[in-house]
């Protein structure tokens, strides 16, 4: 287990929770964007302590609903809470016409926190 490159994912959620907030009145789209982020990293750092790593975003969404809502860790509104965090950030970032509104960058800012908040219980901040 890397506790270094651990300890820098869940910084890199914290940060990406931070940012969200900060972004909502200015970009929706950006502020979607690190909600999903941080949402990603916090689950990545969770991965990684249990020596998995993947390289993949479409992977790492699998393995939350393989391994955490299909094991019973996590329920499954919390798994369509990070499916539609990916949703949105894909809109957010490649969207083209098409982009978040507030009260998405809101919802997705809310389910990010859900997240960041499910892994902490299941890995004590590194640090």
């Amino acid at each position: 287990m890397n506790t270094a490159e651990i300890a820098d994912l869940w910084q890199r959620a914290k940060n990406g929770l931070h940012t969200a907030e900060l972004l909502i009145t200015i970009d929706a789209d950006a502020s979607a964007s690190r909600s999903y982020y941080a949402a990603f990293h916090a689950v990545s750092a969770y991965f990684l302590s249990k020596d998995a790593a993947y390289t993949r975003h479409s992977a790492v969404e699998a393995a939350v609903h393989r391994d955490l809502v299909h094991a019973g860790i996590w329920d499954r509104e919390l798994g369509a809470e990070y499916s539609s965090l990916v949703s949105l950030r894909s809109t957010g970032d490649y969207g083209g016409l098409e982009h978040i509104s507030k009260e998405d960058a809101l919802h997705a800012l809310d389910a990010a926190r859900h997240v960041v908040e499910a892994i902490s219980r299941l890995l004590p901040e590194p640090g």
